[in-house]
């Protein structure tokens, strides 16, 4: 049995955000002043530039090299422009993630990646949870910059790990957590990029099997073509005939034409990726400048040393050839490409390339992916410093919380309680009124199982607890598509969580009114049956329900149930809820009050 890890003492994230929040708009400011400042320059030396034109071709009072001045000027304006254009824009862009962070902490997310593509309602608990879409887990969770490290972090959510792998990611994202220079760093990286950067098509094209030849005699046997091409141009524009030209284009042709389709399929998968690789370089570049102690941390760090150079030197080359191959879309550029066979030429470059580093390409993705999904965990965990890492054990099925609370809800907002499930109390039946809290209950319950099961801290004063899958029936649709009323959909849920009962992995059922969607007697028959069926499979969770009809399930099943209810006061004409789960059966209803509230005749 493992010992939960110590969060970071004294962290305080509103005013460390503040902080730097404040050093970064300051900077911005300072890089807005020097950015306008070279931009009047430039203006300036333009209009000096003319100025000595008109001294050294009208007047004739200046000698022709002047005119190297303003133009040299320009040039080295212009380099420097460009410059502090980037460090204003990596500043702003710092100033917006210092203010997304506060939000954050406000309690507003929104603007994040959603993940709705991995909205599911065949998963068990996805939608119940609200794992994924608009003011989702995922949302608040994620910061990543490539597609890889969004789906990764989401596979945590969806799958749960494994005890050993649970603890591993503790111990990492404890490491990353007062790291905030470094996730600031990863964050600002590929700042014209757009969020969730995919470099898939990257790895199948660095596993491909070569196309063409990796030799270099062929390289040099175009490169001689290209300079018989330009020689010829040369002497067609001096005047000594075109026919060298036309030759040589015409062999040049022929060449092309021959290997167009492997041409093809080397450079296509590659065209427009250089901004993506900038964003694949900066991580790498970042990452390969890191040293850990967390074993996993250690571990995605000597993955990068697989090929001999590093790996950001490596994609740095890609990106450089890319960049070369791209630059045939100038318009200038373009007849004279297609005179030299630059596509051809570069194809060549770009498939040595895949051959000396391309199969590695996979590996260093995965370790970037990691990296990222481990930083968005770490920036949880900074932000939420009162949250303790769960204490994992092998045994089970067990979920031991005091002062349970939901993850998304402020501290304000949350009212926690205590929930034990074991082996001797398997099942609670939650009873109680209408908007009492019996549904968030069940999603606090989910949600805190999925995070500290994907690795990140829990709302809780204390949360022991074992492999669990979660099951939840709190969001069932009907759906006219399929043919499927919202009952059958329920059945359908039903069946689904009794079958992961049976699996290896006990489960955690989550289930909100249990068959409301049929008489009371079929209701009864059926949840009794389906309940001890999970509980004698070796499940472990709650139901809820206003049919007190129900409640009789825990004093069947007991001592390995029992029930427990939230309650609701009227004071005047308004209903007030203090969300305090309390031992036994709810003793009243509020239907009818809550009818009366809004205007009601009952």
């Amino acid at each position: 049995m493992s010992e939960p890890v110590d969060p970071s003492p004294q962290i305080v994230p509103r005013a460390e955000y503040t902080r730097r929040l404040g050093e970064r708009r300051d900077a911005a400011a300072e890089r807005e002043r020097t950015h306008a400042i070279t931009g009047n320059s430039r203006v300036a030396v333009v209009v000096g530039g003319v100025v000595v034109a008109v001294l050294v071709f009208a007047a004739g009072w200046l000698p022709p090299g002047w005119l190297a001045l303003p133009v040299a000027v320009f040039l080295g304006l212009s380099v420097w422009h460009q410059r502090v254009t980037r460090a204003l824009r990596r500043a702003r862009r710092a100033s917006t993630y210092y203010e997304r962070g506060l939000a954050r902490l406000d309690g507003d997310w929104s603007g994040g990646d959603e993940g709705r593509r991995f909205l599911d309602d065949r998963h068990p608990n996805a939608l119940d949870l609200d794992l994924f879409g608009g003011k989702s887990v995922f949302q608040r969770l994620c910061t990543a910059r490539t597609r890889s490290g969004a789906d990764l972090l989401a596979g945590w959510l969806r799958e749960p790990a494994p005890p050993d792998e649970v603890r591993a990611r503790q111990a990492a994202v404890t490491e990353l957590r007062p790291r905030l220079d470094l996730r600031e760093d990863l964050a600002l990286l590929g700042a014209d990029v757009p969020a969730g950067v995919d470099l898939d098509g990257l790895v199948t094209w660095g596993a491909a099997p070569p196309i063409l030849s990796t030799s270099r005699l062929v390289p040099w046997l175009l490169m001689a073509l290209a300079a018989l091409a330009l020689a010829g141009l040369v002497a067609g524009v001096a005047d000594l005939g075109w026919l060298p030209l036309l030759a040589v284009a015409a062999v040049e042709g022929g060449v092309a034409l021959a290997l167009r389709d492997r041409v093809g399929r080397v450079v296509k998968p590659l065209e427009k990726r250089a901004h993506d690789l900038a964003v694949f370089y900066g991580l790498l570049a970042r990452l390969e400048r890191e040293t850990f102690a967390a074993p996993k941390l250690a571990a995605l760090r000597a993955a990068l040393g697989t090929t001999g150079r590093a790996p950001s030197e490596r994609i740095a080359q890609l990106a450089s050839l890319i960049e070369l191959l791209d630059s045939k879309r100038n318009l200038y550029f373009a007849p004279l490409a297609s005179l030299m066979m630059w596509t051809t030429l570069l194809a060549f470059s770009l498939e040595r390339w895949r051959v000396a580093a391309g199969p590695a390409i996979q590996g260093w993705l995965a370790a970037v992916a990691e990296l990222e999904a481990l930083g968005a965990l770490a920036t949880y965990a900074y932000e939420c410093p009162d949250d303790p890492f769960p204490e994992m054990i092998d045994g089970g099925p067990l979920f031991d919380g005091e002062g349970v609370g939901h993850p998304l809800l402020s501290a304000a907002a949350s009212v926690r309680n205590d929930v034990r499930l074991g082996c001797e109390l398997r099942l609670l039946v939650v009873s109680g009124s209408n908007m009492s809290g019996k549904s968030t209950l069940l999603r606090t319950v989910g949600v805190n199982a999925v995070l500290a099961q994907a690795g990140a801290p829990v709302r809780a004063a204390r949360l022991r607890l074992s492999p669990l899958t979660v099951g939840a029936t709190l969001r069932i649709q009907d759906s006219l598509q399929d043919g499927r009323s919202r009952f059958l959909a329920e059945v359908l849920r039903v069946r689904q969580l009794v079958g992961l009962a049976r699996e290896a992995r006990p489960l955690l059922f989550l289930v909100d009114e249990l068959f409301a969607g049929t008489n009371s007697h079929d209701r009864r028959l059926g949840a009794e049956a389906v309940v001890r069926a999970l509980v004698e499979a070796g499940a472990v969770g709650l139901i809820t329900t206003h049919d007190l009809a129900l409640t009789h399930i825990a004093e069947a099943l007991a001592p390995r149930a029992a029930n427990v209810h939230f309650e609701d006061q009227m004071e005047g004409e308004a209903m007030t809820f203090d969300y305090r789960m309390r031992p036994g059966v709810v003793r009243h209803s509020n239907a009818l009050a809550l009818m009366r509230s809004v205007g009601l005749e009952v």
